[in-house]
């Protein structure tokens, strides 16, 4: 009974957490299961991902079978315009997880918070499918997407990935290697809860922890290294790494190894990530032994 209780409160916060996002965002959002609903959010990922005619990252078909397994498929609306749009597929059962593949909002609604508010709303609805987390990647060298995984939704790094997808060449990723960091949502996280209702006190605590430089953006802005031997560290990413790749790729690779080398090294010795700052710059605990 008490688990049921349990289950109820937190099912009824996720709700209302999801239901006061969308409507800051000024959207409503749904779960999609038409092919008409498919073809439109084929057709948004065309427009972020690609250039002139390229294949999109995703097909009608591949979201029509997610649907009918019982994955989540969700959709941002504004009026009758698809503006976002979310899609993931469940991990081994024994994980009671999710794994949350693409997620995407038009270039209208950037600055809307409505990627925040699908979040919001795939959590609400992991809850009442009775999972645990939901995992994701993202570009760890693209600093408004590192603010809004680790701050806006508490998610926790778990893991750097080496050129993960490959060479995808598409209107994002250009011609650069794929790394990407695996993070986790712990849906029923006291953290995570206060996040999606727009609450970030782990943040703040951070504000005053002294960490030394490990990386940080040369006036060139390429990538200088620095040697330390602190237990706490920062890392710091360049303003517009998405720019780079376009104007300056050399500088753009430089700053993917450097990266590998600092943060994809600490990762993978056992280090932990604590946060993402608005300056630029990830703080990590190397932990007792450095």
């Amino acid at each position: 009974m008490t688990d049921d209780i349990a289950q109820r409160s937190a099912q009824e916060d996720a709700d209302l957490a999801a239901r006061a996002a969308a409507a800051a965002a000024g959207v409503e959002i749904r779960l999609l299961s038409t092919v008409a609903e498919f073809a439109m959010v084929t057709a948004l990922f065309q427009s972020i991902w690609t250039a002139d005619d390229d294949r999109a990252p995703v097909n009608v078909e591949t979201l029509r079978a997610l649907s009918k397994s019982g994955s989540y498929v969700g959709g941002a609306f504004d009026g009758d315009e698809l503006v976002g749009a979310c899609f993931g597929f469940f991990a081994a059962p024994e994980r009671r997880a999710l794994h949350s593949h693409i997620a995407g909002v038009s270039q209208r609604m950037r600055g809307r918070n409505v990627g925040f508010a699908l979040k919001a709303h795939q959590r609400s609805w992991a809850i009442g499918e009775q999972l645990d987390e939901i995992s994701w990647t993202f570009d760890p060298l693209i600093s408004r997407n590192a603010y809004f995984n680790l701050v806006k939704l508490a998610a926790t790094p778990v893991a750097y990935h080496r050129n993960f997808y490959g060479q995808m060449s598409d209107a994002l990723n250009g011609d650069d290697d794929t790394d990407r960091m695996l993070v986790t949502w712990y849906v029923h996280d006291p953290r995570v809860a206060a996040a999606c209702r727009g609450e970030h006190p782990a943040a703040a605590e951070l504000d005053d922890l002294a960490a030394d430089p490990l990386l940080t953006v040369g006036e060139d802005d390429g990538p200088v290294r620095h040697a330390s031997a602190a237990r706490f560290v920062r890392v710091s990413l360049p303003h517009d790494i998405e720019r780079l790749r376009a104007t300056a790729p050399e500088h753009a690779t430089r700053w993917r190894l450097a990266l590998r080398e600092t943060l994809g090294d600490l990762l993978d010795g056992g280090a932990r990530v604590l946060s993402y700052d608005r300056s630029g710059a990830y703080t990590i605990d190397r932990g007792e032994q450095q």
